[in-house]
Order: structure tokens, then C-alpha cells, then sequence
């Protein structure tokens, strides 16, 4: 019968999708690491709402000055994001989101004088002059009157330092990544860290795209020193190692699960209903229509 047919090789797709969906999730091969990371434990951005941010901590700007990240605190909201400057994929569509969110009429904040914007990358061999071209390259996306000098734009700010620094401030905003020597490449999180005038914690963004709406309420609690609640993840991964391709590939880690648990319900849904059709239409007597037609010649 064409249902139990459809059974017998669905059931077995089922216990396939359930497995790429769980191993997708929390599991990439990592030859560097002589095995298998579970992505899901050592990458993600942690919501450690009401966090103090180490303003003590000092890093290089983009002209190379030594600066503590209480420069950029005081009677502003902060805008903080995590990236680093050689990304080869989402780090470009996380700024490029935030260049987007922050020209937005909808945002009614501007940039420098209702808040600040700060930028450290987590590559600690990144130095201020590849920071000067990121910071140059991102204010003419900008867009603002007087893009063509990138200091006008004076208050986003792009920033490099050494790994102590970087893990004191990762740490404190619940950032985690981990970094593969032999590929010289990070897997991290995507999405925005909202601070306080005085460095606390107020709300995260997650993703690369940024709704203008969600960024103008989140600064105007910050700058109130108000502390969000917490936020649906939608976690996205820049670069988990593919050894298949033998590079790093983008990854939606909270995606993969959705549609995998999604379709595993579906179709555990549909085989419950065919299995029930085929067992009710099995033990029903057959009607006049299906009884067979005696022989022409009877």
C-alpha cells in the first residue's frame, strides 16, 4: 500500500534531519584542536544585563593613542561591538548593519552628539593603521555631511589592543569566541552591546541587521541608565571551520535548530496521521463501490 510505503522511508528521514540539526548545532570539527569544539559551549553572547563595563581598560585608537575606555563614557549612551577588522564574512554585514541603523530617519539619535559608537577588534595582532581604514571606510557609509574627513565623524571609534585587554572587556559583556591558529581565523557572535553613560550593561542587539526602532528604544534606556530585560537569541556565528571545504563558512546556530526541530515535527506529524488513516481503512469492511464486479461472461 502506497502509505506504508511512504512510512518506511520517512521514518528514516526523520532520525537523519533530527541528527544534522543537533550536530549542526553544537558541534564542528576543529583540526587545530585535534577534534570536535562544541561551538555552542565555547561561542555565544551571554545576556549579563547590568554588567559594569572595565572602563580602566586601556587600548590604541586609530591614530595609535593609548586611550582607557572611560574617554568614551561620562553622559552618553554607548554602543559597543565586537568584531575584528580582517573578518572575511558577517563582521562586514554586523557594521554595515550598524551604519544602516544608525543613518536611519527612524533612529532619531545622531551619532557623536546623542551617543557614541566603539568598535574593538578581538584580533589582538590587528593594529591602529588597519583600524584608521576600517573607520575611514565605515563614515563614508555613513553617509554624513562631512564624510569626506573622517574625523567629523568623531564619535564612532575603532579600536585595537592586547588580548588582556580584549578578554577583560569579552568577558565582562558575556562575548565568547575562540580562536583557530592554523586557519588564523575567529568563530564569535554577531550582534550589539547597548551601555549606560556610566558602562553598565542595558540591552543586546543580537544578529548583523538592526531594526532602527529596537536600537532608538534601546539608547534612550541606556541614556535614562535604565536596564532592559532580557531578549530572544537569534545567535549568528562568524566562521565555524567546514572541513569539507577546509574554510570557515557562515553558520545560524539557534536557525538550524528551529527549522530542524520544525521540520521533525512536521513530518513525525504526518507519518502519526497516515499510520492512524492506514490502520482505520485496513479494518473497514469494503462498500458496495469497492466489492469487485462479477465476470462479463457470468
Amino acid at each position: 500500500m502506497f502509505v506504508r510505503k511512504s512510512t518506511k522511508w520517512m521514518l528514516p528521514m526523520v532520525g537523519l534531519l533530527a541528527v544534522c540539526a543537533a550536530g549542526s548545532a553544537r558541534a564542528q570539527l576543529n583540526p587545530s584542536q585535534g577534534g570536535l569544539v562544541d561551538v555552542a559551549r565555547q561561542v555565544g553572547l551571554d545576556q549579563k544585563l547590568n554588567a559594569q563595563l572595565p572602563l580602566d581598560t586601556v587600548f590604541r585608537d586609530e591614530t595609535g593613542k593609548l586611550v582607557s575606555l572611560k574617554s568614551y563614557f561620562g553622559d552618553k549612551p554607548v554602543v559597543l561591538v565586537l568584531p575584528f577588522y580582517k573578518c572575511p564574512g558577517i563582521c562586514t554585514t554586523e557594521l554595515e548593519g550598524m551604519v544602516k541603523a544608525f543613518r536611519s530617519p527612524d533612529l532619531h539619535r545622531k551619532l557623536g552628539d546623542d551617543f557614541e559608537a566603539v568598535t574593538i577588534s578581538i584580533n589582538p595582532k590587528e593594529t591602529p593603521d588597519l583600524a584608521a581604514a576600517k573607520k575611514s571606510e565605515y563614515v563614508q557609509l555613513y553617509a554624513h555631511p562631512k564624510a569626506t574627513d573622517p574625523s567629523a565623524v568623531a564619535g564612532w571609534h575603532f579600536l585595537t589592543g592586547d588580548l588582556d585587554s580584549i578578554h577583560k572587556v569579552t568577558q565582562a559583556v558575556g562575548f565568547r569566541y575562540f580562536y583557530d591558529p592554523k586557519t588564523d581565523q575567529y568563530a564569535h557572535p554577531a550582534g550589539l552591546i547597548v551601555l549606560t553613560p556610566q558602562g553598565k550593561v542595558s540591552r543586546y542587539l543580537y544578529g548583523a541587521i538592526y531594526r532602527p526602532f529596537d536600537l532608538r528604544l534601546a539608547l534612550a534606556e541606556a541614556s535614562q541608565n535604565k536596564i532592559g530585560s532580557p531578549v530572544e537569541q537569534i545567535l549568528l556565528l562568524c566562521y565555524h571551520y567546514d572541513p569539507v571545504r577546509g574554510k570557515y563558512g557562515l553558520v545560524v546556530m539557534n536557525v538550524v535548530k528551529l527549522a530542524g526541530f520544525t521540520t521533525v515535527v512536521l513530518l513525525g506529524g504526518s507519518i502519526l496521521l497516515m499510520v492512524r488513516w492506514e490502520k482505520r481503512h485496513a479494518n473497514k469492511p469494503p462498500s458496495k463501490t469497492d466489492r469487485p464486479l462479477p465476470p462479463a461472461d457470468a
